[in-house]
């Protein structure tokens, strides 16, 4: 998934963007409100992260309304990306509060990385109106999980990179994913985008579950074979 993180604590920050990497997401991280505002205004994620106490802008004092305002803001345009709020405040009216102003989960820090992955996968989950989290096309299922894929019952094992490639194609099956939207699930702002990574990337996921599983087409991207 592509994620946008609101967290204005470089060591929390810092240390969440890493671990979530680690697990095969693109993040991107901002540290205040008018950057989060102007991201979600350009750019499309998957999933918004998103502390409570926020500065309005760089060098400000933080406000403990300023992911509120954030949040209120996304919603007021109608804007439905999925949102998990985490916060240090466990007091009942800031959860109320966070999830009246249009927050899909709410997660009080400290938390353990295994919780907010499960989260994240619960919410995609109801946001794509799903039952399962585990997807199954063409004879492979993929358990987002577990990170585990199989194709025809036998275990495939792939790197996280190719499992992000595989996952946003099974999500959205016979879809035609450009190569700029498959990039956007592997690299987050600052990193290097490798040269025919995604090209590189869809090779190597041919060998390992069927030439015919995924699709090209010419100019336009890759999609998962619709049968």
């Amino acid at each position: 998934m592509r994620l946008l993180l609101v967290e204005d604590d470089r060591m929390i920050g810092d240390s969440l963007r890493q671990a979530l990497r680690l697990e095969g997401h693109a993040v991107d991280w901002v540290y205040d409100a008018a950057a989060a505002t102007s991201a979600l205004a350009s750019e499309r994620f998957d999933l918004l992260l998103l502390d409570l106490g926020l500065p309005d802008a760089p060098g400000a004092a933080t406000r403990p309304d300023g992911g509120l305002a954030v949040l209120r803001a996304l919603r007021g345009r109608g804007d439905t990306t999925p949102v998990i709020v985490l916060t240090a405040r466990d007091a009942l009216g800031d959860r109320v509060a966070g999830l009246d102003a249009g927050a899909d989960d709410y997660l009080v820090k400290p938390f353990d990385l295994d919780e907010l992955t499960a989260r994240m996968r619960a919410v995609m989950r109801r946001h794509g109106g799903r039952a399962s989290t585990v997807l199954e096309h063409a004879g492979v299922r993929l358990d987002p999980a577990t990170r585990e894929v199989s194709k025809d019952g036998l275990p495939v094992l792939l790197s996280a990179r190719e499992f992000a490639v595989l996952e946003a194609l099974m999500q959205r099956p016979g879809a035609v994913l450009s190569r700029a939207q498959l990039e956007d699930r592997l690299y987050g702002w600052g990193e290097a985008v490798e040269s025919n990574a995604v090209s590189v990337y869809v090779h190597q996921l041919r060998k390992k579950l069927g030439a015919d599983v995924i699709q090209s087409m010419r100019g336009v991207g890759y999609f998962m074979s619709r049968t």
